[in-house]
């Protein structure tokens, strides 16, 4: 499993961790999303995203199970949603999410988009929960630069440790201009739905002939092609989601081979980044 430093935080994290954005659902469903969950961490993915939202709190009382009894060794990340992004709203926000999970503190606690709040009164609250202990990192989710920089000049004594953000083959927008002031500051960028959220290019495609081709020199399927594609930036991790343990043990195992020079040329390509700067995708 790749590792690498977690932005300016001295942190070294998994590239590759797991994502829990609809792992919600029946009795069986939610089964395997555990038995995914845990099969992962074995596997080394120990970073693992979840937030308030997913399931109206459901997914972070399923990741609590998940890591039971191995809490010490998970960098566990979560998000508060805009409206609840008040002074007050936040800390409490937080307080039920640390009930859910079953812990005493997350390891990251992020802003999940723009709110109507001031954004002064969030950076401020997030700021007190790393004083209290209840959080170790603060950052934002589905940010530009310029709400980034907004965030920044809020905060008086912590960092933005990480921007979570959009980020598959179809839309590569980020790598304009995100990227690089990430780079700069020495934010780590999270990228969420690496496979397009369903918009995974088809085999038949002309993208997705070239993604099968690329696998097949190195026994891997188109899916792992991709995402080792977009983990060729150090300052990138990825959080596919948990599903099932196939999917996990298949996200797990993209970071163990190179892609040649050639082969990137070839994706980049068949998937170009925009020429132009483009508002931030997001889902």
């Amino acid at each position: 499993m790749l590792a690498r430093r977690f932005g300016w935080t001295g942190l070294t994290l998994p590239a590759i961790g797991q994502g829990t954005w609809k792992i919600e659902g029946s009795r069986e469903k939610e089964r395997q999303a555990i038995e995914a969950l845990q099969a992962g961490i074995e596997m080394g993915a120990t970073l693992i995203d979840t937030a308030e939202m997913y399931g109206n709190g459901r997914a972070e009382e399923l990741v609590a199970e998940a890591i039971r009894g191995v809490r010490s060794k998970i960098f566990l990340v979560s998000k508060v949603l805009p409206w609840n992004a008040s002074y007050e709203g936040t800390l409490k926000a937080c307080a039920r999410s640390l009930k859910r999970l079953h812990t005493d503190y997350l390891d990251l606690y992020l802003l999940h988009w723009e709110s109507n709040h001031p954004i002064g009164e969030t950076m401020r609250a997030l700021e007190k929960l790393v004083r209290d202990g209840s959080i170790r990192f603060l950052g934002v989710s589905n940010f530009d630069v310029s709400r980034l920089k907004e965030a920044q000049a809020a905060l008086t004594n912590e960092r933005i440790a990480c921007d979570q953000v959009l980020y598959h083959l179809g839309d590569r927008g980020i790598e304009r201009t995100v990227l690089p002031y990430c780079r700069g500051e020495e934010i780590a960028v999270m990228a969420y739905s690496p496979f397009g959220s369903g918009q995974f290019p088809p085999s038949r495609s002309r993208g997705g002939r070239i993604l099968g081709e690329i696998g097949a020199r190195h026994k891997r399927s188109p899916r792992q092609v991709g995402l080792n594609f977009l983990l060729r930036r150090s300052e990138v991790f990825s959080i596919p989601k948990a599903g099932n343990t196939k999917h996990v043990h298949e996200n797990a195992s993209a970071s163990d081979f190179e892609l040649s020079q050639e082969e990137m040329e070839r994706i980049d390509r068949v998937f170009p980044a925009p020429g132009r700067d483009t508002p931030l995708g997001m889902i």
